[in-house]
């Protein structure tokens, strides 16, 4: 049995380079392979090149019966957000829904003072007010009891209906998982299905995505193709986490997904086969200016960074990067899209960098491939 990873690091390698880097590739990506070594990285990464794979590797452990290979599928954490983006985009672009429709409009039981002044808007962009469910007082405690999907969906609303804003809305920026569970309530309300085979029928399937969903923990215990997430505790070892996540994700996290079904997911949005060729750039285009994070060390230079409808965008290099970041207890996940040279990076891996701690492969991806 495996209750345990070392945290010295000795990694079982899967997979390594899977192509070589050609006259057509920026900067030496067998460098990332080589600094995840050295990094004791448990995941899977991905680099794509206009449609053409260019490195793949794959390291450690999913779980007790398996390592991490191409076809594993990882628990995404809050890139999980791009697909209630997308959903939201959909019944948009049908004029199912506006932009600035508020909340009230779709969901019941809200204060007047929330339901009359947020909207899709401010949900999309973190600019409502609602800020983090999960810190709120006994919200994780009560969710971790949850062994349904309807308690999982119905009962974080209702912990959001009880919040009190932030700030007024639209009048600050504030990372929310609240406000995006409530927009793939909205999908649900709007669309007459459950979010999830909303999401299922109109994202994953349309996208190729056939190794994309949303599992239960039961199935995340028992499936050896699902990667354990195992968090980093206080000595320094690795401690699979299951139990320390929801019976099931959220329109805010945890879809479960391998590198290569996101970057069909990449192709599939960039290519108009999600959104029209009018809505790919209004999702994907910079609506909030951001500062520097919060987390880490101070960059040198500040960042040029926007929040997007979904996504968030970056300027590194000359080039803009658009994509999200996920983490969780036991997860790490990074996911970006290079639009102007054609570029997909995906990064998953099965271990975090405990409380507030920033893995440093997805900065590290970006410096080689806009070098």
């Amino acid at each position: 049995m495996l209750g345990l990873i070392g945290a010295s690091g000795a990694v079982l390698a899967t997979g390594a380079l899977a192509g070589a880097a050609s006259a057509a590739t920026p900067g030496d990506l067998r460098a990332f392979d080589q600094f995840l070594r050295d990094q004791g990285f448990s995941g899977s990464y991905l680099f794509v090149h206009r449609g053409r794979t260019v490195a793949a590797g794959s390291y450690g452990r999913a779980n007790d019966a398996a390592l991490n290979g191409p076809d594993t599928r990882f628990a995404m954490a809050s890139v999980t957000k791009l697909f209630t983006a997308v959903a939201i985009a959909q019944l948009a672009q049908a004029r199912k829904i506006g932009y600035g429709d508020k909340l009230g409009a779709f969901l019941s039981g809200f204060p007047a003072g929330i339901a009359e002044t947020v909207t899709v808007h401010h949900l999309l962009t973190h600019t409502s007010g609602l800020g983090d469910v999960f810190t709120m007082p006994g919200y994780l405690a009560e969710a971790l009891s949850w062994t349904s999907v309807d308690q999982v969906m119905n009962g974080t609303t209702d912990y959001i209906r009880r919040a009190t804003l932030g700030f007024p809305p639209g009048a600050g920026f504030e990372y929310s998982n609240a406000g995006y569970h409530l927009l793939g309530m909205i999908v649900a309300r709007v669309s007459g299905q459950s979010y999830y085979d909303y999401v299922r029928e109109q994202v994953f399937r349309p996208a190729g995505m056939t190794s994309t969903d949303f599992y239960l923990r039961p199935q995340w215990h028992a499936d050896p193709r699902i990667a354990h997430p195992y968090a980093v505790q206080p000595s320094g070892e690795y401690l699979d986490s299951i139990d320390r996540r929801l019976y099931v994700g959220t329109p805010a996290g945890d879809a479960f997904s391998t590198c290569a079904d996101m970057a069909r997911f990449a192709r599939a949005l960039q290519g108009s086969t999600l959104l029209d060729a009018a809505f790919t750039p209004l999702t994907l285009g910079g609506k909030v200016p951001l500062g520097p994070p919060t987390t880490g060390p101070a960059p040198a230079v500040p960042p040029v960074a926007f929040q997007c409808y979904g996504p968030m965008k970056t300027l590194a290099n000359h080039q803009w990067v658009t994509g999200h970041s996920g983490g969780a207890p036991g997860t790490s996940t990074d996911f970006q899209m290079y639009l102007d040279s054609d570029w997909v990076s995906v990064i998953l891996s099965n271990r975090d960098f405990g409380a507030g701690g920033v893995p440093p492969w997805p900065a590290k991806a970006r410096e080689l491939i806009t070098a």
